[in-house]
């Protein structure tokens, strides 16, 4: 089983269920906090990337404090390889899966017991102050999807779930992704090898 950080549209339990095809039984989540790492919005898309600090350190002109350089996530236990494969391929050559250390800000709850209307709580309005280093828990290895592209395709302005989710998640959950062209390869790919499952409804 893989353990993956997620910070943007797959941080949504919906989502995640949506692209990996199943209703993620198998799967808890809790918040994390990945450091040295910056998110920004893909421009004219709803999603983020991330990058190392030291390559999104150019886009600002400031230097940034330790809450704007860390990314607040979700931190997924327990995910599949076949998950992780379909995860890929909803990802695109955008983005290379990579080995990162995260640091969990609660416990691990299973992801069918989070009710959608909690899922806010994931990233809080108003979160607490990022701990000291040396009260933060101890990290945990996780998969992420790093932005390869240009870093000229990305706003410099910081991408925030709360944002996502108050004004674009409609288009990705429910009967509104009906027509949402960023599920298009991972279901092609899943229908192929007749495994389509429809996880809208």
């Amino acid at each position: 089983m893989v353990s993956a950080f997620f910070y943007g549209t797959l941080m949504h339990p919906e989502i995640l269920k949506r692209v990996i095809g199943n209703d993620g039984s198998q799967l808890q989540m809790c918040p994390a906090l990945l450091l040295d790492y910056t998110r920004h919005q893909v421009k004219k898309e709803d999603y983020p990337g991330i990058l190392p600090y030291s390559q999104s350190r150019a886009m600002f002109d400031h230097d940034l404090n330790s809450e704007e350089k860390s990314v607040r996530g979700s931190l997924v236990t327990g995910l599949s390889d076949e998950d992780v494969r379909l995860l890929d391929v909803f990802e695109g050559d955008q983005y290379t899966r990579e080995l990162v250390s995260v640091h969990p800000l609660g416990p691990l709850a299973n992801i069918r017991d989070i009710p959608p209307i909690e899922v806010k709580s994931l990233v809080p309005t108003t979160p607490p102050s990022i701990p000291m280093l040396s009260e933060l828990g101890n990290p945990v290895e996780a998969a992420t999807y790093v932005w390869c592209f240009p870093s000229s395709e990305l706003r410099a302005q910081l991408w925030t779930f709360e944002e996502f989710v108050k004004l674009n998640a409609w288009k990705w959950i429910g009967s509104g992704c009906t027509n949402n062209k960023d599920y298009d390869e991972v279901d092609r790919r899943r229908a192929m090898e007749g495994t389509y499952i429809d996880a809208r409804s």
